[in-house]
Formats: C-alpha cells, structure tokens, sequence
C-alpha cells in the first residue's frame, strides 16, 4: 500500500511572477503559481475586453481553492474516498474535499511554485517536478505546461513522464466569461457540445460508473443553446451540482471540437481537445468574497470552466478511459481555445 510521504516540490509561498504574452489582437497573462491564467484579453469593437476571470491580487495565486486559471495536477477532478487500485495494489492518496480527493489533492500543482524553463513573447513554457509520494501518489512525475498564443487562439500544451506507473490527468481551471470578466453571469451564453453521454454523480459530486445518453436530459447540448435552460430544470443532477458540474464524453479522438461557447456580445470560443471528457461547471461556489482584476466581486455563475480532462475517479470504474502512466510513456495533450468576435 502507497502511503503519503512530504512534498518536496516548491509550495507558491511568494509573489508569484507574471508573464504577458502577445499575439495580434490579444494578450495572455499567466503567474508561475499555479502556471495559471489570469487575464486574456481581446480587442472588441469598443476596446480590450479581459474574457477571463483571474485575482485581483497576484499573490494570492497559489494561495486558495478557487482554482482560478491554474494547471491542475497530479489527477484532476475527484476520486472517490482518496484511494484507487493499481496494477493490484490499494492506493490511498490525501483527501480535501468531504473525504474524497479533488484536482490532486490538498497541494496539488495549483498551489505550487512552477519554474519557467523557456520563454519568447508568443510562449512560454513551465516546468515541475513532483516526487514520488507526493499527496500520495505513486512515481516521481516531471511535468511540463507550454501556453502559446497566435491571433485569437491560444493553445496549451501539456507532458508528464515518471518512474513507476500512476495515474495522471492534468487539466486547466480557467473560468470564462466572453461578456467580460466582470459583466455577471454566464447563464445566457449558448454552449453546444460533441458530446453525447455525460457521468452521473452521486453525493460529493463523484462519478457512479454511468455514462447516461443525454437524450431528453438537461445535459444535452448537442445544439446549441442557453446555458439557463439547463440551470433551471427540475432535474436530481443539476441539484447535485447546484448546476453544471459534470463530465462529458466528447466523441471521437484526437484533436478535435469538444465546445462552441458564446456570449451576448456574439464573441465565440470554440474549444478543442485531444481528451477523452471536458468537466462543464457553471461556478456555482462563487460568493462574492473573489475580487477579480478589474476590482469586481465574483458572484455565482460568474464564469464557466470548460475544463478538458480524462474522466474522473477513472481508476475506479472499469469502462471509463485509462488514465495512467508508465515508465517509458509520455503524457502529451492538447487543448486550443479559438476566439472570435
């Protein structure tokens, strides 16, 4: 049996640092804590808008559970009860939310401090290092995340290798709004999907093993549509997770379209991925207490993330994705986000 041993890579304790990158038309921000997003800003018809939500207070990357634009890691989303089984033996690994492990555990990589390996206006690339034990998974993993940006679409690219075989799923945290980041709610955007099967979860938000067909569910955005019509149907799932808080299967494979996303304002994101799922949650948690970059409190539905990912709790349930690493392997994935007016 795995058991926790102390982290030794490097916790995000100080002002982080911030990197602007530059593409026609737009302008990525991102903070060596968390190797985060913080603003990404586009020229609209009347000026600059910032379409993401990011702390007002760069330091406090790192800091909290919020999860704002960060890289998530070593597994993001849940695992039921903190433990999997792996190539037959129990694994417990740390828990931090009401017993389970959420997006790696209490001092995942969106609480550390990552190293900038290579840097140009358009790029940059950051590195971690995570040991073996860490939050109780298995393996030393080195990680790298590379954020590049061309006109309107940015692009993140993401590898991993390690030295025993264990589970990895890194995803990105970034919450939308094409109104602006401080415009309100998202409810009225329109979203569409390939996706035609979300996971059903249970109490903690965990995954029970089904892959439900969204036919005639409030999950289905095969067409696009408001985002408000699925928020306000009487359905035990949208209660659960006070929203959108789920999984999506996304057909078929390799880099291909997982959402479409669009404003009020008409801006569009168009989202692609090499992953299996995309987690769709419409922030629901969000109370006010976040102040944002341009001094706005963040209310509930202020943004939507649209997190690409491998399934959650997958080692858990046998007819979802694999999700592991072995020595010799590279973790490589791609996710693209594409923006227009």
């Amino acid at each position: 049996m795995t058991r926790p041993t102390e982290p030794r890579s490097t916790m995000a304790t100080a002002e982080p640092t911030t990197i602007e990158l530059t593409a026609d038309g737009l302008l990525l921000e991102v903070v060596t804590a968390g190797a985060a997003v913080r603003r990404l800003v586009l020229d609209g018809g009347n000026g600059p808008v910032d379409v993401v939500l990011g702390f007002a207070d760069p330091a406090l990357y790192g800091t909290g559970t919020d999860y704002l634009g960060a890289t998530i890691g070593r597994v993001g989303n849940r695992i039921a009860g903190g433990r999997f089984t792996l190539d037959g033996d129990e694994v417990r690994v740390e828990t931090n939310e009401a017993g389970n492990t959420l997006h790696g555990g209490p001092e995942g990589f969106d609480r550390r401090e990552w190293a900038v390996l290579d840097r140009a206006p358009d790029r940059v690339t950051f590195g971690l290092h995570s040991p073996d034990g860490d939050q109780g998974f298995p393996g030393a993993l080195d990680v790298t995340v590379t954020y590049a940006v061309a006109p309107g679409v940015v692009r993140i690219g993401y590898s991993a290798t390690t030295d025993r075989p264990t589970p990895v799923s890194l995803t990105n945290h970034t919450y939308v709004n094409l109104d602006g980041e401080a415009s309100g709610r998202v409810d009225d955007h329109s979203l569409q999907l390939s996706s035609d099967a979300f996971t059903v979860v249970g109490p903690g938000l965990v995954p029970t093993g089904e892959q439900r067909d969204v036919t005639g569910t409030p999950f289905d955005f095969r067409a696009s549509r408001p985002i408000t019509e699925a928020l306000g149907a009487h359905d035990e799932q949208v209660a659960l997770g006070g929203g959108l808080d789920h999984n999506f299967a996304v057909r078929g494979t390799g880099l291909r379209h997982v959402a479409t996303l669009r404003g009020t304002s008409g801006r569009t994101l168009v989202v692609e991925s090499d992953q299996p799922g995309v987690q769709v949650y419409t922030g629901a948690h969000f109370d006010g207490t976040v102040v944002g970059t341009s001094g706005t409190a963040y209310g509930p539905n202020a943004g939507i993330a649209l997190e690409t990912q491998g399934f959650p709790d997958a080692l858990n349930h046998a007819g979802f994705p694999s999700n592991v690493l072995r020595p010799g392997e590279t973790y490589t994935s791609t996710t693209t986000w594409t923006f227009s007016a």
